[in-house]
This record gives C-alpha cells, sequence and structure tokens, in this order.
C-alpha cells in the first residue's frame, strides 16, 4: 500500500492503470500497422495488416476479460 497525496494506492490499482495504458498503446499501435501494411511490400502486406486486426482485438480483450467489472 502506498500513499500519494493523501489517498492510498493498493497494487491492484496500479496494475487497473498498466492494463489500460498497454491497451490504448496497442490500439494506437494497431492503426500505425494498417497504415503501414500498405507501404511495405507486397509479401508482408497481408501480414502487417493481420498483425493490426490482432492488435485491436488484444486491446479491446484487455479491458473487457482481464480488468472485469466495476464494483460499487
Amino acid at each position: 500500500m502506498r500513499h500519494y497525496l493523501g489517498e492510498t494506492w493498493h497494487n491492484g490499482d496500479i496494475m487497473n492503470i498498466l492494463a489500460v495504458i498497454v491497451s490504448i498503446a496497442l490500439f494506437v499501435a494497431s492503426f500505425v500497422l494498417f497504415a503501414y501494411a500498405f507501404a511495405v511490400p507486397e509479401e508482408f502486406a497481408a501480414l502487417t495488416f493481420f498483425i493490426g486486426i490482432m492488435s485491436v482485438t488484444l486491446s479491446m480483450a484487455i479491458p473487457f476479460n482481464l480488468l472485469g467489472h466495476r464494483e460499487r
């Protein structure tokens, strides 16, 4: 447990923030992969586009499955 500006941060909170940052980074990286799919040689275009699709899928799966639902 760590105190930060008068609030208590638990390790689970920090891991949730890290998971959200990774999800956003994967989502933004997928746009870059989609753009590069048209700039790379023809042999790698389909693979690059497919990796972009998988990046979007993983960026959506992290919050939906790993973070769970909020409890009030």
